[in-house]
Parts: C-alpha cells; structure tokens; sequence
C-alpha cells in the first residue's frame, strides 16, 4: 500500500493504522531483508529495484492469503453456495454484464449474484458499506480510499430516426444539433452534465423535449421522431431503428471499467467474475 500511494502517511491512513507503526514495519523488513525498499525523499517515497522486485514477489502472495478462506470453503463444502454482490448502472447491467455473467455461471453455477441497480456515488457508498463487491461502470472522480481501473472505451454518438434531416449531413456540428429537440437523462445524470457543459461551453442553447432515466426508453422515443439524442456507443446493440452519428469531436469518449476498495480482500468468485472482464486486472496491467 505504500508503494501504490507513494506514502507512508497515506498507507497508514488507508490501512488505520498510525504512521509511525507503518514506517517501523517498513524498517524491520529493509534490516530482515537486508536491502532498502523505499527511496525516501521528504514524505514521498518510491520504490527501489529492490523494493520492486519485492513487490513483485509477494503481491501474488499476499492475494492468495487473503483469498485463503474462500478457497478452502470451496474444497472442504464444494456444495455451498457462495454470493457475489456487484453494483452496477443501468447501462453496464443491460449491455457489458449479460454475456460475462452467462459465461460466469456456466462455470461457477453454485456461485449466486446480485445485481445492485446504483451508480456513481451510491455505488461507491454501497462499496464503502460492505454491501458489495465491487461496481461495474463509468468513474468521473475517484476517491484516494477507491481502486478503479479503466477497461472499456466507448464513443459518444448521436442518435436519429430513419429519414432525419441530419441524416443527409456529412459533418453534424453543434450547431445542427442544437437545432431540434434533445431527449436526455435527468439532470443529476453523468451524460446529462456532459451535454450540458460542451454546449454551454460553446454558448450554445438548447431545448430539452423529454426526460427520460432510461436508455431504452431514450432509444425508443428517438425512434418515434419525439427528438434527438446524444448517448454513449455502450447503449447501442445494432438491433435499433436508428442512424448513429459519432461525436468524439466535441464530446470525450466514455470509460466503464471496476471500482473497488482499496483496502480490503475479494471473495475468490469475487475476483474469478472480474478476471472474465479483465484477466489482466490483478496483474497490474
């Protein structure tokens, strides 16, 4: 922890313990190992070759002892069911988790999930809480006592229906757009408030003809002719009745990716789900 956050007061912090006790330790193993682990350079600090080496050596093992009770559940009573509890928007539930949790329970099928319909900060309170696991979705700002790590890349677009005037345009621009009525997600949404501030940042105005919390219901009035959208490339399946014009010109691409605690241990199903996500996600790359 101390290598992750370049501080011994801020590992100490994350770990509740005082900052001289996680110095002290630090200490005994340089003088046990007989090599220095930290350059210390005022209160930041940063990992030496050693130190390096070290790390890489006992991250593994430090994984495998805090997954130790899970493991030896499932080799003692195979037939006990274990739970997973993962928070997640509407977005990731309905379009990124379908096809991993298919592939999930034909491999675990005694391991039970629940889904937690909550995103942004309800989820990192769900997280902080204990109610679950981890989250699935997108992270506009990440708390110092929060682990997330990007995974997915999506790309903003507008969204038509057949025969829309815009259709026929080669290169949409704000202006075009601001034009006609926008179906949007409530205002305490993320994608709302991107929209909100490019156009606003363009001196730009615009009307809002409907709100709506879901992509499916956005989607589905677009399709009516009711308004235009502007919505993330997660949301489309390829099954709509719909043009979709790219937006990365004006809009910043969208990331979904696994938010966690940084303190604290996995269940071993727990860790099994996100490796089908990323396998490379407790490896560090």
């Amino acid at each position: 922890m101390a290598a992750k956050m370049g501080g011994f007061s801020k590992a100490a912090d994350l770990l509740q313990l005082s900052q001289p006790s996680v110095s002290l330790q630090i200490q005994g193993l340089e003088k046990e190992l007989k090599a220095e682990l930290f350059t210390r350079n005022g209160p930041k600090i940063t990992l030496t070759d050693a130190g390096k080496k070290l790390l890489e050596l006992a991250q593994p093992l430090v994984e495998q002892m805090d997954s130790l009770p899970t493991r030896f559940t499932a080799l003692h009573k195979p037939e006990e069911t274990t739970e997973i509890n993962i928070a997640a928007g509407e977005a990731s539930i309905l379009y990124l988790l379908p096809t991993i949790i298919e592939t999930f329970k034909q491999r675990y099928p005694n391991v039970h999930i629940r889904l937690h319909n909550v995103s942004g900060n309800s989820g990192i309170e769900a997280i902080r809480d204990g109610k679950v696991d981890f989250a699935v979705g997108p992270m506009l700002e990440v708390p110092a006592d929060i682990l997330y790590k990007k995974i997915y890349r999506f790309v903003p677009v507008l969204i038509m229906p057949f025969g829309h005037p815009l259709a026929a345009v080669e290169d949409i621009s704000l202006k075009d757009i601001v034009q006609y009525d926008l179906i949007l997600p409530p205002k305490h949404r993320n994608t709302w408030r991107i929209v909100d501030d490019v156009l606003q940042k363009h001196q730009l105005s615009y009307k809002t003809s409907l709100e709506a919390w879901s992509w499916e219901i956005i989607k589905k009035y677009v399709e009516l002719g009711l308004g235009l959208s502007i919505i993330t490339s997660v949301s489309l399946t390829g099954n709509e009745k719909l043009i979709a014009r790219p937006l990365s010109k004006y809009f910043p691409d969208y990331y979904y990716g696994v938010t966690m605690k940084r303190k604290g241990t996995l269940s071993l199903p727990a860790k099994n789900f996100i490796e089908l996500i990323d396998p490379s996600f407790f490896r560090g790359s």
